[in-house]
């Protein structure tokens, strides 16, 4: 007779026990409430040049990529670099007990979120006002920047003074910040390096709201550890760039492959050459694409106007080497036979190019050449920018994959990947080139293959909206994970640029015997997390006492 009391007992427990947990929940519930209200308060209350926007966010929860949007509660926009530290300062006095992290945005040129905080802090670096951009002139010319600063404007402004950035991005409308963040690179990284090789100094924020000033003598753990650190350590506020004598012009030269072999080996020559052959190397890859050379007249002239009108492209994946030659406008007897090599169609080089060229095996009827200004040069990627705004075809999805190959594997690579994996014309250039491991310096955060050689392979696609075709999203995102997984398991020792992994375990497997050093960096500089958190790397440990 003494059941129905027990069963009684244990209703009475369960019942304490529930009522307990949901009195817990709510009381934590209340609590993050209670945070999440206040912090604006605070943040309010902070001694600043510049200002906080809790209501115009939305701009910041979108980058380039346009796949994802994690609203921030709040934009800072500084005026000074003691705005930057205050804030980060605040949260990192807040401690553990406070899930505000943050993240600095340039131009907003990430693809997978990257410069995004979800429900944190964004930083507008375009409206640091300082420190202004100087150019220091002489033996050893630099120019100081303020780290939301843009490539262009500091092409314009050193220029002034004859002078210009040795190594580039593609696109120059990006934040200085932002591009050394991650390395930089371009068709001038064969010879001087990604753009992380050319800084002498850094102005950063740390993690714990600290300035400090970096450099190869001064804090180098910290100079080394920024530099292509994925904003995990410190927020670039300035940077000291190495400059050198600007040309004036450019001959640009564009020839074709059918071979991929026979391509890269000349590329792979043309890097490797004893002498300063050409100052840019880059190569594309074009996949069954109609009226190549058609479309090229609107920018080049063909050497042989007839033999180029008789190339046919159509179904046939090519390889397109392209080269530029720096010359300035007192060297009168390359400018005149240049001119009138365009000006008779009789594709006469310089002696110089001309040397360089007979030692190409090109398909000898799709020799293209164009003679522009070094800022046209430069910018050529803005052009492309503009009429793609025109169209609405801009602000679309960007699923890109940018991919470091070690030359021992490029062969490989390319036999499955292009004409296998890849079947049709691409919405978006692919570009592939080799650079010389020897221009990075191994100590910085940047991760590359082992080879003294390796490719960047980048698929710089655009997916149309809406569409279920191949140039739709979902079948470029395909086409990606099959590349990756190829790499995989080939073992081809692959490592990715502007790399998105959504795990701890593949960014250990990124970093491979570097991981330990990148932790004890993260440790020191930015131990609760705050920074970059749309990385995806690291998590900031909430407490609630």
């Amino acid at each position: 007779m003494r059941y129905p009391s027990v069963s009684l007992h244990r209703q009475s427990n369960i019942l304490l026990i529930r009522s307990f947990m949901l009195l817990f929940l709510s009381c934590v519930t209340i609590r993050i409430k209670l945070c999440f209200s206040s912090i604006p308060y605070t943040l309010k209350a902070l001694p600043l040049d510049g200002h906080f926007n809790f209501d115009e966010v939305h701009l910041s929860a979108k980058d380039f990529g346009n796949r994802y949007q994690f609203l921030p509660v709040a934009v800072l926009h500084p005026k000074s670099v003691s705005d930057i530290a205050t804030t980060i300062e605040h949260i990192w006095q807040m401690g553990p007990h406070s899930e505000l992290t943050v993240a600095a945005r340039g131009h907003g040129h990430s693809l997978q979120g990257q410069s995004q905080a979800h429900g944190g802090i964004v930083i507008n670096m375009q409206s640091l006002r300082g420190p202004y951009m100087q150019v220091y002139p002489g033996n050893s010319p630099y120019v100081d920047v303020s780290g939301g600063e843009l490539w262009i404007n500091i092409l314009h402004e050193s220029l002034k003074f004859g002078l210009a950035p040795k190594s580039w991005t593609d696109y120059l409308h990006l934040t200085v910040g932002g591009t050394l963040s991650n390395a930089g690179i371009s068709g001038q990284a064969f010879r001087h390096g990604p753009q992380i090789s050319n800084v002498h100094q850094l102005e950063v924020v740390t993690g714990k709201g600290e300035v400090v000033t970096c450099s190869e003598k001064q804090n180098s753990d910290l100079f080394h550890g920024v530099l292509g650190g994925l904003g995990q350590f410190g927020i670039i506020t300035r940077a000291r760039i190495l400059l050198e004598p600007a040309p004036d012009m450019v001959k640009w030269i564009r020839v074709l492959y059918s071979d991929f072999s026979t391509f890269a080996r000349d590329q792979e020559k043309l890097i490797s050459a004893a002498e300063n052959t050409f100052d840019y190397i880059e190569g594309f890859v074009i996949i069954n694409r109609t009226g190549l050379l058609n479309n090229w007249r609107s920018s080049f002239n063909p050497q042989d106007p007839v033999q180029a009108s008789q190339f046919k492209s159509d179904g046939r994946t090519l390889f397109c080497l392209e080269l530029a030659k720096y010359f300035h406008l007192d060297e009168t007897d390359v400018v005149n036979q240049v001119r009138h090599a365009l000006a008779h169609h009789q594709g006469r080089f310089p002696k110089e190019i001309e040397n360089y060229m007979s030692q190409l095996s090109y398909i000898t009827s799709t020799l293209f050449l164009s003679e522009v200004t070094y800022i046209e040069f430069l910018d050529r990627v803005h052009v492309s920018e503009v009429i793609l705004r025109s169209k609405g075809l801009w602000e679309v999805p960007h699923p890109w994959l940018n991919l470091f190959i070690p030359k021992s594997k490029i062969q490989d690579f390319a036999d499955e990947v292009f004409g296998k994996i890849l079947k049709e014309t691409s919405n978006g250039p692919i570009l592939i080139y080799p650079v010389n491991k020897s221009k990075w310096n191994n100590r910085t955060s940047a991760v590359i293959p082992e080879e003294d050689i390796f490719y960047l392979v980048a698929f710089l696609t655009s997916a149309v909206p809406s569409s279920t075709g191949t140039d739709g999203l979902e079948h470029i995102l395909t086409q990606n994970k099959k590349i990756l997984e190829f790499c995989e398991t080939a073992h081809l020792g692959v490592k990715q640029y502007l790399p998105h992994y959504t795990t701890q375990e593949e960014w250990r497997a990124h970093y491979g015997p570097r991981w330990e050093v990148f932790v004890k960096r993260k440790s020191a500089y930015d131990p609760l997390a705050v920074l970059a958190p749309g990385q995806r790397i690291f998590h900031k440990a909430i407490t609630f006492s």
